[in-house]
């Protein structure tokens, strides 16, 4: 899909088929999302650059995603995807400035995306060249950022009062047990969120050094401030994923307390029945007159008490939650 953003908010699809051979003047930003080859042809066409593939997104390294050729300024981050998600994950998406338009390349829709798209209209002042809605749609992505990180926060301190609270409203250690998994899945949020945090952090100081912003004090002055933002996310995002070790450790620690007391109490139940235990195996039947050796039911009886003797004490421990 190709979608062809004017300088005014207003949005028109691009399609292979069209006999458009040049871009008008007032389109400002082109989004392409998830392209076919014959998209992507299309639109080398009509800019005179080569637009990234989705492997070549893929295998490019970290050393190699920004650089400027031809003019063209060429740029890749990844951002968080499916942050909402129990499998949040990371998509690289392509920024390219050239002939002072912006091209994204992308192969999948994160929020962010959505919300600048969404905001287009409101501020046209702002959508007069590639490279203010560049510096506007990282400041979008830099907010969309810090709400995955208030909502992670929000998530662990709820874990958190579950965790530490009073140990007679759950049922340890099955409960803390079953909380690993949650832990687990926001430290695997927050370690997406730091990689990209990383990525965005290298991309906005490889873009202010460039001619296209330094020229325009404004944009300069609005990059930094982004930068600044990315760069105290990156400090509070580091904070969170401490607390997540900590969580981790805590509930770790408490499902041993947990396993130490009901190993405590099996003990002290054992002791408890060493001494009958003792004397019957000490005298045995050597009494010379016992009433159940008369009885007709005497054997099934005492089969019968040795099934409840074994049946009682699993479903008490399984209702007590320590099995």
């Amino acid at each position: 899909m190709i979608n062809a953003y004017r300088s005014n908010g207003s949005v028109t699809a691009l399609t292979p088929a069209a006999s458009l051979t040049h871009l008008p003047d007032d389109i400002v930003w082109i989004d392409l999302i998830d392209p076919s080859p014959d998209e992507d042809h299309y639109v080398e066409s009509l800019l005179g650059i080569d637009v990234p593939t989705r492997d070549e997104l893929k295998d490019i390294e970290p050393s190699s995603r920004l650089y400027v050729e031809h003019g063209s300024v060429f740029m890749t981050a990844s951002l968080v995807w499916r942050a909402e998600s129990n499998t949040p994950r990371l998509t690289d998406v392509a920024f390219i400035l050239v002939n002072d338009r912006l091209l994204t390349v992308r192969y999948a829709d994160p929020k962010s995306f959505g919300l600048f798209i969404a905001a287009l209209g409101r501020a046209p002042e702002d959508n007069g060249n590639g490279r203010s809605l560049l510096a506007h749609l990282l400041e979008t992505i830099a907010d969309r950022t810090a709400e995955i990180l208030e909502q992670a926060i929000a998530r662990i301190d709820h874990l958190s009062t579950d965790i530490f609270r009073d140990r007679e409203t759950r049922r340890p250690p099955k409960f803390l047990e079953a909380k690993l998994a949650d832990i687990a899945e926001c430290h695997r949020l927050i370690g997406k969120v730091r990689d990209s945090l990383g990525s965005l952090s290298r991309m906005l100081t490889f873009l202010m050094n460039t001619q296209a912003i330094t020229c325009d004090p404004g944009l300069s002055s609005l990059c930094s401030t982004v930068a600044r933002d990315i760069a105290t996310l990156s400090e509070h995002a580091g904070f969170v994923a401490a607390n997540i070790s900590f969580l981790l450790d805590a509930s770790l620690g408490l499902i041993n307390v947990e396993q130490n007391a009901i190993i405590k109490i099996f003990s002290i139940a054992s002791v408890v029945f060493l001494p009958p235990t003792l004397v019957a195996s000490i005298y045995g039947m050597n009494f010379a007159h016992m009433p159940e050796l008369g009885w007709t039911l005497g054997y099934p009886l005492a089969l019968c008490v040795m099934i409840l003797s074994a049946v009682v004490p699993f479903f008490f421990f399984r209702w007590k939650g320590w099995l």
